[in-house]
């Protein structure tokens, strides 16, 4: 499964990406492995995430968020947290504990 995700960083700033491993990739964003942009601004947690088929159609999502202004990325995760299906997934991905 691949995946298009908003990140919140710790100066309120939300971060764009994709990944074929949500837990993996959140781990090393939050451990300085990530992508430059939020080594400097951790720590950072997974506020909304997509599952897509391909990783086509994540990168595309990704481009997608990253043409959004802050206010429709707010939108769109406060409609992620009415989706269950969202919710349930941003749950557990920021419950996990990567040794």
């Amino acid at each position: 499964m691949n995946y298009a995700y908003l990140l919140l960083c710790a100066d309120g700033s939300l971060y764009a990406g994709w990944t074929n491993d949500l837990q993996r990739r959140l781990h090393a964003h939050n451990e300085g492995r990530g992508a430059k942009y939020t080594r400097s601004r951790r720590p950072v947690r997974l506020v909304y995430a997509e599952a897509f088929e391909t990783k086509e159609e994540a990168q595309k999502r990704e481009y997608q968020f990253k043409k959004l202004r802050r206010p429709q990325r707010l939108s769109l995760i406060h409609a992620g947290q009415e989706d269950a299906e969202i919710t349930a997934l941003v749950e557990s991905i920021n419950t996990v504990k990567i040794q």
